[in-house]
């Protein structure tokens, strides 16, 4: 996916990013009108404001359709520009996504209204109290837990749609050595996997986002394209296992 002409020439990166999510948001929707199921082979967290608008607007109508996300990264990235140690943009694309800050972007991804708190699920290593988002832990990943089969049963009954991303810094360091942003203790990508064909056996799932595979150097082996296949395929093995309606 690349800017048009005009598009790059637009002030400023940030306002370059949010132009970007905005045909981001159209491509998915489009993709998810025709019956297709969209994957998002992910730059960066920041393309979660067009994965999720792509799905609130991908409904037989104008009216925007209830969006929930599970959110699986090694950081919460809910920090806000007040809040931020780093200024990473990065770390901010949950905060923009239910609201909390950078509206002007949000807007130009087309993601209105903005997710409330209470349709996001967090599966992080940093558990830290945050309004009313659901947070699981890496045990219920690993186990599959009645917690994580709660936690989507929950979600379907409160949405229309919901969109599972996955950040690969939240995998095991030893499948992302070329990742700045692990984290020891992560899951390997088989353990997420397994977790992903329970999430996406949920008929209410409607796109995955892998987000950040290093490449080229930075993955010289090929360990860490293998671990996001391993993801992808995970995640397709759930949508195959849905029950006939």
């Amino acid at each position: 996916m690349a800017l048009s002409a005009d598009e790059d020439k637009a002030y400023g990166s940030w306002n370059r990013l949010a132009l970007a999510n905005g045909d981001l948001a159209k491509i998915v929707a489009d993709e998810r009108r025709n019956g297709h199921f969209p994957v998002g082979l992910l730059a960066n967290c920041s393309s979660i404001l067009g994965m999720l608008s792509g799905l609130q607007h991908s409904g037989p109508t104008a009216k925007p359709l209830r969006v929930g996300m599970v959110f699986v990264d090694a950081h919460g990235d809910f920090n806000t520009p007040e809040t931020t140690l780093s200024g990473m943009l990065g770390g901010m694309p949950v905060a923009i996504a239910s609201g909390q800050c950078l509206t002007r972007m949000r807007l130009k991804a087309g993601l209105e209204p903005p997710l409330p708190t209470r349709y996001i699920v967090e599966i992080e290593q940093e558990l830290l109290d945050r309004s009313e988002i659901q947070q699981l832990t890496l045990e219920d990943v690993r186990t599959r837990s009645s917690n994580l089969h709660g936690a989507m049963k929950r979600l379907s009954d409160a949405t229309d749609v919901i969109y599972i991303h996955v950040d690969m810094d939240g995998l095991d360091p030893r499948e992302v050595p070329g990742h700045p942003l692990t984290v020891p203790g992560g899951p390997t990508s088989i353990e997420l996997a397994a977790a992903l064909t329970e999430m996406f056996k949920y008929e209410r799932v409607a796109a995955f986002g892998v987000a950040s595979t290093p490449y080229g150097e930075k993955d010289k082996t090929g360990i860490s394209r293998q671990a996001a296949y391993n993801l992808i395929l995970g995640a397709a093995k759930g949508v195959q296992q849905r029950r006939p309606k």
